[in-house]
């Protein structure tokens, strides 16, 4: 026999109707003790009568929200062919935008956990450190970093994509991807921005080589500058080396968004090349921007103007070396000999 669990208010209305069915009240009588209509009255002795106790419970009707079979079906064949791999948020995103389908993150995840296209996370213990505060004025601080990915998901090779992103509000200000992480390749991620915005107040990067000296020699009692820091500090801009990631995090987190957006977006675009990549960073860095970006805490541009032409500049971000003049006018580089 089947259990039914009933509320008091359940129960009391199924003894009133039993009463009725037994002919010891009548339905006027039922109506008036449960204040109900004697049209509601009727339907609940039908359905006690058809479908036993349980009837009282009356019909188990669906939200009114709540989407077709036919609907729910379509939205997840068009996420197994095209999003599979895809958080719900970003599929909600692309459906809405590229298929003209509007449905909320959050049932779109409880579909694809049931239907095994998404596995539910259990939660991670939350490690607690202090936060840093943004620097208030855009400009003020552009935290920078090079992340090697394969960002083509083989339809080209592994590359390293530069992104410079601004502290105070979380705007990415110039990307660019490059076979490897050097020097002269910062240096064209760094031109274009300088000559769009101007010269930032500081420049924040890990402790790679490039940015921080590995010699030992030392000039005017300090260590000699990477060929990054000196071209800095002709433009006055100062460089600041983080001892952790975690330390750059703003830019850290841009790198796994960019890690999951950047890569899908480029899938669906068809971009097979690092030129075509390069070419589509514009297009892309203007829609991370409106959703991700911020406003500083002060409405003051902290960059400064760029008093360098572009032939001066471009000399200025260039590999520079230092060479001694010999007795005969020679000079060694690269192993090629120059005389005088």
């Amino acid at each position: 026999m089947k259990n039914i669990r009933l509320k008091e208010s359940e129960l009391e209305r199924l003894y009133v109707i039993k009463k009725v069915i037994d002919g010891d009240i009548s339905q006027v009588e039922a109506a008036e003790t449960l204040k109900l209509s004697a049209r509601q009255i009727r339907r609940l002795v039908k359905r006690i009568k058809t479908e036993g106790n349980e009837g009282v419970k009356g019909r188990q009707k669906g939200s009114n929200r709540s989407f077709k079979n036919e609907f729910k079906a379509n939205v997840l064949a068009l996420v197994r062919s095209q999003y599979a791999d895809f958080t719900p948020t970003f599929a909600s995103e692309k459906l809405n935008e590229l298929n003209n389908v509007k449905i909320n993150r959050e049932t779109l995840r409880q579909w694809m956990i049931k239907d095994g296209l998404k596995k539910e996370k259990s939660r991670k213990v939350a490690r607690i450190h202090q936060s840093r505060t943004r620097r208030p004025r855009f400009g003020e601080l552009i935290q920078i970093d090079g992340s090697h990915h394969d960002w083509f998901e083989g339809r080209a090779l592994k590359c390293c994509l530069y992104v410079f992103i601004d502290d105070a509000t979380s705007q990415i200000v110039s990307m660019r991807f490059e076979q490897s992480e050097t020097s002269m390749r910062y240096f064209r991620c760094l031109e274009p921005y300088l000559k769009t915005h101007g010269r930032p107040i500081a420049l924040y990067s890990d402790r790679h080589s490039i940015f921080k000296t590995t010699r030992q020699e030392c000039v005017d009692g300090r260590l000699s500058d990477t060929q990054f820091h000196s071209s800095l500090r002709n433009l006055d801009i100062e460089l600041i080396c983080a001892r952790s990631s975690q330390a750059k995090g703003r830019v850290e987190r841009a790198n796994q968004t960019l890690q999951d957006r950047l890569i899908k977006e480029m899938r669906l675009a068809k971009i097979n090349t690092m030129e075509e990549g390069n070419a589509y960073l514009s297009e892309f860095i203007i829609k991370y921007n409106q959703k991700f970006a911020i406003e500083p805490i002060q409405s003051e541009d902290a960059h400064r103007p760029l008093y360098q032409d572009a032939a001066k500049l471009r000399q200025i971000l260039s590999q520079q070396s230092t060479r001694k003049l010999s007795k005969n006018l020679e000079i060694s580089h690269n192993r090629l000999i120059y005389q005088i």
